[in-house]
């Protein structure tokens, strides 16, 4: 497979790593891209790798909450200039409350809003606004006691950032607290049971090949490699995190102290996972150009 500079430049941002390392990367893997991440990270050449899809689309996380039910939905637009729009914000909080009668995306879309379906209220609103809009997701979490917090607010219950936690027992602040501490960190799950196996399984080979290239005996390979998934669990799972509000105790040990058990929670982020086509401002106006 051709190796491009596009592909060379993406490697680069998403990883820190210098341009030769980045093309000898995808040259050894042929050009996939999740692969030159891990080869990088198993010659030690990645200063960081993203853990999700870059962020291109705008929109807002709308979340609601009513007794041991809550929701996040979001709504995405095409620039950030509709997100701060009230009636586009109306949209979001009336579809927001739409969610909490209903149990999955599908039937929100079916829900009414305002004497219509979700979905017509949207595909309106594109008519009136001029400018593309998605209902693209909606979570939902339950426990005995559920806790919002949205980061980045453009209006009440809305934002860049929807963190739901659902607690066992009676909440006397604490969820509030993980809440936040969760949109700081964006762990990948609640525990080591909840993650995804393919994620492990590549976490494990990366690591495997890092610790075979010390040329250290097998029997040590074993201990080191067991040692640095246990630091990754600790990364990645909401309980084994280190609480941000007290680093010296783990979310559960906080959790525990304060006589509550987390059974759930929800992070979305506006246009997790999508990525937006940029195009070279100059290539642009070339081809304005061209059509004039």
């Amino acid at each position: 497979m051709a190796i491009t500079a596009s592909m060379v430049k993406e490697l680069r941002e998403s990883t820190g790593a210098g341009m030769m390392d980045a093309k000898r990367a995808l040259t050894e893997t042929d050009g996939d891209m999740e692969a030159a991440v891990d080869w990088l990270r198993t010659k030690g050449l990645a200063k960081a790798a993203k853990k999700s899809g870059r962020i291109a689309a705008e929109g807002l996380v709308g979340v609601a909450v009513d007794g041991g039910v809550g929701v996040a939905v979001e709504v995405n637009s095409e620039t950030d200039f509709v997100a701060k729009n009230a009636d586009f914000q109306k949209m979001v909080a009336g579809i927001t409350s739409a969610a909490l009668k209903v149990s999955d995306i599908e039937a929100l879309k079916a829900a009414d809003l305002g004497g219509k379906p979700v979905e017509t209220v949207v595909s309106e609103a594109i008519a009136v606004i001029g400018e593309n809009m998605t209902l693209r997701r909606m979570v939902r979490v339950a426990g005995d006691s559920v806790v919002s917090y949205v980061h980045n607010a453009a209006a009440p219950d809305m934002g860049k950032i929807g963190v739901l936690v659902a607690v066992k027992g009676t909440d006397n602040g604490i969820a509030k607290q993980i809440a936040m501490h969760i949109a700081a960190t964006s762990p990948a799950s609640l525990g080591e049971a909840d993650l995804d196996p393919a994620l492990i399984e590549r976490e494990k080979a990366v690591l495997t090949e890092q610790a075979r290239e010390s040329g250290k005996p097998e029997a040590v390979i074993e201990k080191m490699i067991a040692g640095r998934m246990a630091k990754f669990f600790e990364e990645v799972t909401l309980l084994g995190q280190k609480f941000v509000m007290n680093p010296d105790i783990t979310v559960a040990q906080a959790a525990k102290d304060a006589g509550v058990e987390v059974v759930g929670f929800v992070r979305v982020a506006v246009g997790e996972g999508i990525e937006k086509k940029e195009e070279d401002f100059a290539a642009e106006v070339a081809k304005t150009l061209q059509g004039a």
